[in-house]
């Protein structure tokens, strides 16, 4: 079981544009530590837009979480190359280097993924130049996450798109039976011709040593995961998937788990506001004959 915290002071919409303080990060990791949380993902959904190693509250989080929070610890947001305002370029190995100094365990990577696989799939083979590449050869696969933010969309058959595609469990608004899932970047503000699908398997052949499946459309709902998407990206690789996004109630966590091959389970909300306690989501798993760590 996985949780995340977005941004410094892990916060949410709470209404129209409306935003509620969660709490600080330091804290909830230490909270969610004590409670039983196998890893901890901090998601810096706004930072890093200009140069990351200036930004100093996020390293601070890291290290101050290290000093109290004994399981993994990601991190995630503008982990790529940059150029600073005098001119000097940083690699995303540099990048990340500073944040596993600060105490990160992993790190992980969303948009250069996509932009890494498209580049993958145009030249045949891997450059051994991108972030993925960089960092798993020099801290190993087990350090690189790439999260992935597809949406679902809808189509009339399965041969519609040159992407993978599959049967849905439910129908679409059209009655569609069929539907795949595209790539989006810029937290999802853009979508790309590449699907979920795809990318699980180009970041695979790059060096990623973990998936952390998000979906769009689930975000926040509340009722429960994406089925259909978690299986389908779990059986595509050999690497684990940590399944994220619709999370709202233990029950959720026992039928994705029976339903398909992921690692791991990851909320957010749920855990912030306190509707749901780590510990009630293990207890629950247990007694449906699903391991977890207690």
């Amino acid at each position: 079981v996985v949780t995340k915290g977005d941004q410094y002071d892990v916060r949410e919409k709470a209404g129209d544009n409306d935003v509620r303080n969660l709490g600080k990060p330091v804290e909830l990791a230490g909270r969610y530590f004590q409670e039983g949380a196998d890893e901890v993902t901090f998601l810096n959904i706004t930072g890093f837009r200009d140069f990351p190693l200036e930004d100093m509250p996020m390293l601070e989080v890291l290290q101050r979480s290290s000093e109290t929070v004994f399981v993994p610890l990601t991190v995630g947001g503008g982990i790529r190359d940059f150029t600073d305002a005098t001119g000097r370029s940083y690699s995303s190995l540099e990048v990340a280097a500073e944040y596993f100094r600060s105490g990160a365990d992993k790190i992980s990577i969303g948009s250069d993924a996509v932009s890494a696989v498209e580049d993958l799939l145009a030249a045949g083979k891997p450059s051994g130049k991108s972030a993925i590449e960089q960092i798993s050869e020099t801290y190993g696969k087990q350090a690189v996450v790439v999260s992935v933010d597809p949406r679902k969309v809808w189509v009339d058959s399965q041969d519609a798109v040159p992407h993978h595609t599959i049967r849905s469990s439910v129908p679409g608004p059209n009655g569609e039976e069929f539907c795949w899932y595209q790539c989006t970047v810029r937290g999802g503000r853009e979508g790309r011709p590449l699907g979920a699908y795809e990318l699980a398997k180009g970041v695979e052949e790059l060096g990623a040593g973990e998936i952390l499946l998000n979906c769009i459309d689930k975000d926040g709902t509340g009722d429960g995961f994406d089925i259909d998407l978690i299986g389908m990206v779990s059986d595509a690789v050999t690497i684990p998937v940590i399944a994220s996004s619709g999370a709202g109630c233990p029950e959720h966590f026992s039928e994705m788990f029976k339903s398909t091959r992921a690692a791991a389970g990851l909320a957010a909300g749920i855990f912030h506001r306190e509707e749901v306690s780590i510990n009630s989501v293990k207890e629950h798993l247990d007694s449906e004959g699903i391991p977890s760590r207690m």
